[in-house]
């Protein structure tokens, strides 16, 4: 089975309460769609980094975010993928001041994780970010993992 590194949004997405705004809505409901796929197409996957993210805010609503991830294989955050993570930020494949969202990628990229899940159009799953990150953690030795959101990967699913 193919593994896939769920990152902080999806896991959020999935847990919130339904979103008044149409497209978090949609996202969200996408998220559910691909969240009943986990286990039967894919092997979930978080990090140390994952659950510091989701364990933070109301108490109420971070127990529930945590609960949800039980039992899903944990990749801890080790010195090789933080030091991915800075050549992820002095090559320019992520903004500095989002020294988070290089490590979810470079701690995928340790891990040999097929697929990165996440709803950060922003600074991970963009065209621009896409290509240069795949350039940077290629040219460091590794497989860049595909980045991609929960609604693209089901479509392969259909």
């Amino acid at each position: 089975m193919r593994t896939v590194y769920l990152e902080t949004s999806v896991i959020s997405y999935f847990a919130g309460e339904i979103s008044h705004d149409v497209v978090i809505a949609g996202h969200q409901a996408s998220t559910r769609d691909f969240w009943k796929k986990l286990n039967k197409a894919f092997t979930p996957v978080i990090s140390a980094l994952v659950i510091r993210e989701i364990s933070q805010g109301s108490k109420r609503k971070a127990a529930s975010r945590v609960q949800i991830i039980e039992g899903f294989n944990v990749i801890d955050i080790s010195n090789e993928a933080e030091n991915l993570a800075d050549l992820l930020i002095t090559r320019k494949g992520i903004p500095r001041e989002f020294p988070e969202d290089a490590l979810h990628i470079a701690l995928a990229a340790v891990a040999k994780v097929d697929f990165i899940v996440t709803w950060n159009f922003k600074h991970i799953n963009n065209p621009f970010t896409k290509n240069k990150v795949k350039e940077i953690i290629e040219g460091a030795g590794y497989i860049c993992p595909i980045l991609t959101s929960p609604e693209e990967l089901l479509g392969e699913l259909s």
